[in-house]
């Protein structure tokens, strides 16, 4: 029997190979982080022929630490950043240019027009998104406007389009599988909740169809084989990170929420088998779903969906603390300094380095500190860059609980920023519910795990995953309810002086 399921967890910094056992327990893991690229202001790009190095690296390296053999590995899923868009060659495997990364805000002007001429209800109605450079589609019509020849190309068939997950498949098995999951697509623009590629939204942004992978579920028989290490095997499991972390988290039934705290916060809610429409400017999202991945099977599997709030920057305030402004040498001293002063001191930082997400959705709001007086210090700065991950949050799950008029009992979390104990507080404190952190902390790459196990029979189904989320610690709110409510006021003024700085 099959000892591991092998996840590749690509994220926005670095890529990570990880073995889990049949307890969903980690036996081994190898990470390389890889570049990051700032060519102009408000753009994030990445190198994909670097991030494909980084993930075989970590590959071969997790099987050799491990010492698996032939018919050790049961079955590979993949996780990624979702909408970073990668452009390449159909004939070679190169990419024509560098990745546009989820980050980048290049397309601001471009969705701001399209919202102007009176798209963007019809946009949400078909897709569920919002107008916003964060999704796949704009990022992927600047580069056939821009890269010389592209658009031409593309519409002989010369040119694949993906996102990470489909550029590591593609990549995997030599160039055989073109393919991408029903959740990364969601995040495309050009995905309708119907799961099914959208002819009005491919000609509203001017894509070519002959560009676009194949749609499959996000746990599928094994129709794709990769040779790795000289081992043979299947690949059954994608799903963007998020999403993948929904699923990880056990989070199967509708109502149930969890938070990541990474470079981003997201934060998804369970809704079932019908989309559910936010009148609060969250993303209505496909959450993961199984099912045959035959293209003449009878019928196609009936879709999960999620409610969706993002934070465009959650833990990266903790990496610019460091990085940017020096106050730790390493990111594990920044609870210390916050907790080195007894308050916040007044002070509210709002990490809008790269505009806001959810529900503000403004492209060009930037970052500001506001409340600092001659008593401020380092301690009170680290601190207020804690507590913004959670008021960020905070706004999220106020209005996800409108939006599914049904109150949140708990709130699951993962992620790098969730082994904080002090924003873990925090966050209960001002949501006023238990927060809980499950003894497996790595849920986004256990996520994609379990959906690729669930494929070859490693985990027999759904309910023995949820019988394996374990606690490894509670959270619960202890800040009075009035108080909470004055700080997330004082939050919002704060806000209010960051929204549209950029835009003149």
């Amino acid at each position: 029997m099959s000892r591991w399921v092998l996840a590749l967890d690509q994220g926005t910094t670095s890529s990570r190979s990880i073995l889990f056992d049949h307890e969903g327990n980690i036996a081994a893991v190898a990470q390389r982080e890889f570049t990051q690229h700032f060519p102009q202001a408000g753009w994030v790009e990445h190198d994909a022929g670097e991030i494909w190095s980084s993930q075989l690296a970590t590959l071969v390296e997790v099987l050799q630490t491990a010492g698996a053999r032939p018919g050790d590995i049961a079955a590979v899923g993949i996780t990624n950043q979702r909408e970073t868009t990668v452009l390449w060659d159909r004939a070679t495997g190169e990419p024509v240019a560098p990745a546009i990364v989820w980050q980048d805000r290049r397309t601001a002007d471009t969705c701001a027009a399209l919202r102007a001429d009176g798209h963007e209800a019809e946009v949400t109605r078909r897709t569920g998104l919002l107008l916003d450079p964060y999704f796949s589609g704009t990022k992927l019509a600047w580069l056939l406007e821009h890269v010389p020849g592209a658009r031409a190309r593309a519409e002989r068939g010369e040119l694949c389009f993906g996102t990470i997950d489909s550029w590591l498949v593609w990549k995997l098995s030599g160039g055989r599988h073109h393919v991408t999951d029903v959740t990364n697509a969601s995040r495309t623009l050009l995905l309708n909740l119907a799961g099914e590629w959208d002819e009005h939204m491919l000609q509203l942004l001017r894509i070519p169809r002959a560009l676009l992978p194949r749609v499959l579920p996000s746990s599928f028989e094994a129709h794709i084989r990769v040779t790795v290490a000289g081992m043979d095997i299947p690949l059954t499991g994608i799903a963007g990170d998020q999403q993948a972390a929904l699923f990880g988290q056990a989070c199967l039934q509708p109502g149930m929420a969890k938070n990541t705290y990474g470079t981003g916060c997201f934060m998804l809610m369970h809704t079932g088998s019908r989309p559910l429409a936010s009148h609060h400017r969250l993303l209505t999202t496909v959450a993961c779903t199984t099912g045959s991945a035959a293209e003449n099977a009878p019928t196609k599997p009936a879709l999960q969906y999620a409610l969706e709030g993002s934070v465009f920057v959650g833990g990266a305030v903790v990496q610019w603390l460091r990085d940017g402004l020096g106050f730790v040498s390493r990111a594990g001293e920044v609870e210390a300094l916050a907790t080195s002063v007894t308050d916040h001191g007044g002070v509210y930082v709002v990490p809008a380095f790269t505009g806001l997400g959810s529900p503000h959705w403004d492209p060009f709001a930037r970052g500001s500190i506001v409340g600092i007086t001659r008593g401020t210090t380092r301690g009170h700065i680290a601190r207020a860059a804690l507590e913004s991950i959670a008021f960020q949050s905070a706004e999220l799950l106020q209005a996800m609980q409108q939006d599914a008029d049904a109150p949140l009992r708990e709130l699951r979390v993962d992620g790098g920023a969730s082994r904080n104990d002090f924003l873990m507080q925090f966050q209960s404190d001002l949501l006023g519910v238990p927060v809980v952190r499950p003894a497996v902390t790595e849920t986004t790459a256990l996520g994609a795990a379990y959906l690729a196990g669930l494929a070859t029979g490693f985990w027999s189904s759904t309910e023995e995953i949820a019988t394996r989320w374990r606690v490894e610690r509670r959270f619960e709110p202890a800040m009075p309810r009035d108080i909470a409510a004055a700080r997330m006021h004082e939050w919002s003024r704060a806000v209010e002086r960051s929204l549209g700085w950029a835009s003149g």
